[in-house]
């Protein structure tokens, strides 16, 4: 009888993906709460977030849909996506993925659910894969050192503009008379145009005149002149030798900066061998999809001795205790969170992910493949050429590598441009009557009777194989390439696919990932990244669209891009939405430009002054410092909050220069301050706007919302609260959400027109201008945080918000009588993150932070954030997707580490020869011949019962650092260096 009623709730239930989200289960929570004394979710809470923010109705969102309906219903958007050909170009083109790296590296958990490789001994073989990446970019640059990727091409141009700032104001680094005082940077007028953009933009704040114009008439001695920006070949494809124009610049104490192509540097001369200081581009058609924009890694290379004034990470090499080589990040002391705003760069999530794609792609293909396809390319283009030149066509320029640009009547390149759209082919249209069109690694012999076809309105006269025949290709001695590439057996060894797929599953299993375990990391938010919501990233109909093709051709990305701002504004309480910052950082600096612009709207661009207190995340400050504001502390208290008094004084003080206050909420300290709307009355009585930033999101979606705290303007970590996965150090997305009165500045994007312009680009003149180079900044994983907002819906996404808090409060508990809790909030309450203090154990023990963090990796655990943000401690964040099996496990391991530490502080154990401080323990050690320690292998290897049945060995011993950077050597090594 009771199966009869039930009929109906049968009818109705589903698999709902909140119940495989949150990590434990009913009976769990149960528990979990016994041990902080509450009966429900909603009794923590109320014990843990001011009463006077809390939400009081549930977030408009639709309903939780099951991973299979919210997959038909993103299908039925992605299939009003048309894919054409697209021969556009502008640094965007087709690729083939090679299928053993799309399924084994862009679709593997193992490999993009990594966190960035700051615990380098058990991130070897992502290590390896970014040193590969910044070989292949040195070698095809000629350029000595490479970074391990950037955000995209323009936003590398950027950096590389005020690199050369700081390079040419620094006594002594750049050779010949001194321009420390120089402000103009030249940007040559055939660089493709959201580069120019964002260079444009980037250099508003800082003071930096931007000069567009033909380089063949600039003259580099001009008096404020720094730097300047060449695009090689150029977006409309010519091939110059800027050998002369580099030398007279050099002459002058001018810096060169050329923005490349790295499949054309396998057959033309490379930036580096005429002279180039800087070079920068996209590795994107290295076996990276168009994605619609991104995401792509960017690159950038340059001499040696500008190492400490270059952006972004740089994989080394150094060694490891037992003197083998090892990888590990170097000179990490450039970075935000240790220079704060005196930082090389804002710059946090990179695109690791991607540049291993694009590493892998040079491994597959090696050098002659790489040039086999460049050189496929070329003569296709030739062939495209010769045949358009013959049917009349004027056709340009004489010396290419991929790009042509035909010159037509206004009214005929409309006719062109109609017969193309017929044929499902988009051309790149300038807007004077020329056309373009770019070949790539996709391009077909079909394709070019199709345009010839277009072009001509009729079958062509001539055959491809005709042509063939007749054209000449290759270059003039001055611009062909003639030293080798790629010469390192990695890239000489891999070309069968059985060979390639060991490789790949080599590396994977050098780090660790959460595949294996947790990462507890705070603020960093190492949550499920559900393979529903992975599964669209590989569709081909958000894989292979152009980020530029006409918008009708895109009205499934930019109905999903419509739903996704709609509920982005509704979780924040703001009400405009840019999908445009391609990461966290950019974010931040993206929110900062907009309320510099409000100000300037105002008569009041005066106003420079950004308070931070100590307590908010990492990158603000040098963000800030982008954005053209002087930083300001803010102390906080023995508690961990901001200090109210010194809040005060500092906003009065600077009441008429006031421009913004940026704060973490919850604050980096792990706690919800109680008089954060205090906070935020004291900035807006001075002046000022509030910028939230929303690292921390984690632990308000669906119980409350900066826009109803105060905020003006924040961001969102995308690859954190909203589940995209974080790719080993990137890719990330860092929408911003912002208040009505700041939406006219909004990020807009050159490359479309105004009347084309969906919601989401500014529309208004006074738009801060573009911040990425694709309007979007990376759409491809878009489609994550749509799933996962679909298939949560209110309830899953306030659950999650409600069982992060419990689960870092359950930890909390179970560890404060091993550590003490640094800070705490209401009740004793923490946020979703907590912070345990160990500055005590170096004196007690000499055991530093260090020591504890390589020792869990005997665990199988991954470090919290180690001496963030305050030295000498972890913060831990468990993240509701972690089972209470998982949390009692890494709770287990403290309490173990914290015995061992108590063993050292007894005299039980030897303070110089201990677990701690030979950790992490590698399977060389543990299965040597000798054993020289004064404990047993066993417990080196094999610290708790569990480990055994899931043991991950560490790849290096503990690495050195410091010889490291040191002996700075950031290429591949020899195959003899390894073999010691």
């Amino acid at each position: 009888m009771s199966d009869v009623n039930n009929v109906r709730e049968w009818l109705e239930s589903f698999d709902a993906h909140v119940d495989r989200h949150i990590g434990p289960r009913q009976d769990d929570l149960r528990q979990m709460l016994a041990v902080l004394g509450y009966r429900s979710l909603d009794e923590l809470v109320d014990a843990t977030i001011p009463a006077n923010i809390r939400l009081k109705t549930p977030l408009r969102l639709d309903p939780p849909k099951s991973p299979q309906h919210a997959l038909q219903e993103l299908r039925q958007l992605a299939q009003k996506n048309q894919i054409f050909r697209s021969f556009i170009g502008m640094g965007y083109y087709g690729c083939i993925v090679p299928p053993v790296i799309q399924r084994n590296i862009l679709e593997n958990p193992g490999w993009y659910t990594q966190y960035t490789p700051y615990q380098a001994e058990i991130a070897q073989g992502r290590l390896e894969a970014l040193l590969n990446f910044q070989t292949m970019v040195a070698d095809l640059t000629g350029l000595p050192l490479a970074n391990a990727s950037l955000l995209d091409e323009a936003t590398a141009a950027a950096e590389a503009m005020t690199m050369c700032h700081r390079l040419v104001s620094t006594p002594g680094l750049v050779p010949g008379p001194q321009r420390g005082q120089c402000n103009t940077f030249f940007v040559a007028a055939d660089c493709h145009p959201q580069t120019i953009a964002v260079v444009k933009t980037r250099a508003r704040p800082l003071g930096i005149r931007v000069e567009v114009g033909p380089p063949q008439t600039l003259d580099p001695t001009k008096s404020d002149l720094f730097g300047i920006l060449l695009q090689y070949p150029s977006t409309d494809g010519r091939i110059v030798d800027y050998r002369e124009l580099v030398r007279r610049a050099h002459e002058a104490g001018v810096l060169v900066v050329v923005a490349t192509d790295l499949l054309a540097l396998t057959v033309l001369v490379p930036p580096g061998e005429f002279g180039a200081d800087i070079a920068i581009g996209s590795a994107q058609r290295f076996g990276v999809p168009l994605f619609f924009g991104g995401p792509h890694a960017a690159f950038m290379a340059t001499r040696a001795e500008y190492v400490r004034q270059m952006p972004g990470r740089l994989v080394g090499v150094s060694k490891d205790a037992e003197g083998r080589p090892a990888y590990r990040l170097a000179i990490q002391t450039r970075e935000q969170h240790i220079r704060r705003e005196k930082a090389t760069s804002n710059i946090c999530t990179a695109q690791v992910l991607l540049a291993i794609l694009a590493s892998m792609y040079a491994v597959w293909h090696g050098p002659q493949g790489l040039r086999r396809i460049a050189r496929r390319v070329h003569a296709l283009t030739a062939v495209l050429a010769e045949g358009l030149r013959r049917a009349g066509f004027e056709v340009g320029p004489e010396v290419f590598f991929d790009t042509i640009r035909v010159r037509l009547k206004p009214a005929q390149a409309q006719e062109v441009l109609s017969r193309a759209r017929q044929r499902r082919i988009n051309l790149r249209d300038y807007g004077d009557g020329s056309l373009g069109i770019s070949f790539d690694e996709t391009t077909t012999r079909p394709d070019v009777l199709d345009l010839w076809s277009a072009f001509l309105g009729q079958t062509p006269p001539f055959a491809v194989e005709e042509l063939a025949d007749r054209v000449s290709v290759g270059y003039p001695p001055e611009l062909s390439r003639r030293s080798p590439f790629l010469t390192h057996p990695v890239f000489n060894s891999y070309q069968a696919e059985h060979e390639m797929l060991r490789y790949i599953r080599q590396l994977e299993t050098r780090d660790l990932s959460l595949c294996q375990s947790m990462i507890p990391l705070g603020s960093c938010t190492m949550k499920l990244n559900p393979t529903a919501a992975m599964l669209p990233v590989s569709w081909p109909e958000f894989s292979d669209l152009h980020p530029f093709v006409p918008p009708e051709q895109a009205r499934g990305y930019l109905e999903m891009f419509g739903m996704l701002r709609r509920w982005l504004a509704e979780i924040t309480g703001l009400p405009a939405i840019s999908l445009q910052p391609n990461s966290g950082a950019a974010g931040e600096y993206a929110g900062l430009m907009l309320i510099r612009a409000y100000h300037e709207s105002r008569g009041e661009g005066h106003r420079n002054v950004c308070l931070i207190p100590t307590s908010a995340h990492g990158t603000n400050p040098a963000s800030a410092v982008m954005a053209g504001c002087r930083v300001v502390p803010v102390a906080c208290d023995s508690g961990g909050n901001i200090d109210l008094a010194d809040l005060r004084r500092q906003a009065q003080a600077h009441r008429n220069e006031l421009a913004a206050l940026m704060i973490t909420y919850p604050s980096t300290h792990g706690v919800f301050e109680e008089d954060v709307r205090e906070i935020c009355q004291i900035i807006h009585e001075n002046g000022g706007q509030v910028y939230m930033d929303g690292a921390n999101m984690n632990a308000q979606v669906g119980l409350c919302r900066p826009g109803d705290i105060g905020a003006d303007v924040c961001h969102l970590n995308l690859h954190k609260t909203f589940c995209i996965p974080h790719g080993g150090g990137g890719p990330g997305a860092g929408p911003i959400a912002c208040a009505k009165h700041l939406a006219p500045f909004l990020p807009s994007h050159p490359a479309i027109e105004p009347q084309d312009l969906p919601d989401g680009l500014a529309r208004s003149p006074q738009a801060v201008g573009a911040v990425a180079a694709a309007p979007y900044g990376s759409p491809a994983i878009l489609p994550i945080s749509w799933m996962y907002i679909a298939m949560m819906g209110e309830p899953g996404l306030k659950k999650a918000s409600q069982v992060a808090i419990l689960n870092a409060n359950y930890m909390a508990a179970r560890l404060k009588d091993h550590y003490p809790i640094l800070y705490s909030g209401r009740n004793g309450r923490v946020a979703h993150e907590f912070i345990i203090d160990l500055r005590a154990f170096q004196k007690t023990a000499h055991v530093t932070v260090e020591d504890v963090a390589k020792r869990l990796m005997d665990f199988g655990f991954h470090a919290p954030t180690m001496s963030f943000p305050v030295a000498g401690t972890l913060m831990i964040e468990p993240t509701e997707s972690e089972s209470k099996t998982e949390l009692d496990r890494l709770c287990e391991a403290l309490q173990i580490i914290r015995e061992e530490i108590r063993d050292i502080e007894l005299g039980r154990a030897d303070p110089n020869d201990n677990p701690l401080k030979n950790a992490p323990h590698t399977v060389t050690m543990v299965c040597g011949t000798e054993w020289a320690h004064p404990y047993p292998r066993e417990r080196g290897a094999f610290p708790a019962a569990w480990v055994r049945a899931r043991k991950l060995w560490p790849a290096s011993a503990r690495i050195d650092n410091v010889w490291g950077d040191r002996h700075l050597f950031c290429t591949c090594p020899s195959v003899e260096e390894l073999a010691r």
